[in-house]
């Protein structure tokens, strides 16, 4: 059970971090001094609570394996919308083909550098190594949600996930 004042903290943060998932705590932080609109913190809490589930699921090494790290931001990138095509035209980052691929690498590479003291040269090799496996990890969602419509449908799947199999 997610309680909003004992799971979620709002708080100022340095240089241009957004948020974050603290696994000491199970808490998300929202960086209220670095977000300015109700559709950014929207993917931030989407994004902090892929973590979260990875976090319950996959019981993630957060501190000692820089694969668990480069997975989960990946699966974060991916699915909480921080690569949709608005976005990137918003960032001025064009492109057609294997876009959305190369912008969840992208911003997988450079929130393990906002976070881990790492080279870039490790995190490209971290998010390189897990990257497609990663990627295709669409849990809990079943698909990656474009859209509101998208999100929609991916939770009411999620809902009637079990049905079928409950009439075997």
């Amino acid at each position: 059970t997610v309680f909003n004042d004992r799971h979620f903290s709002c708080e100022n943060c340095d240089g241009c971090v957004s948020g974050g998932f603290d696994s000491a705590t199970s808490q998300i932080v929202l960086c209220q001094n670095n977000i300015r609109h109700q559709s950014h913190m929207n993917r931030v809490v989407a994004h902090e609570l892929i973590h979260a589930f990875d976090h319950c699921r996959a019981h993630v090494d957060w501190f000692k394996n820089v694969k668990h790290l480069a997975c989960s931001e990946i699966r974060a990138a991916n699915l909480s919308g921080d690569c949709t095509l608005m976005n990137e035209i918003a960032r001025f980052k064009f492109g057609l083909k294997g876009h959305h691929q190369t912008c969840v690498r992208d911003r997988a590479i450079r929130s393990i550098l906002a976070v881990r003291k790492v080279s870039k040269e490790t995190a490209e090799k971290a998010v390189d190594e897990v990257f497609d496996a990663c990627f295709n990890d669409l849990e809990p969602f079943g698909r990656i949600p474009h859209s509101k419509t998208d999100a929609k449908r991916a939770y009411r799947d999620f809902q009637n996930r079990d049905r079928y199999n409950a009439n075997l």
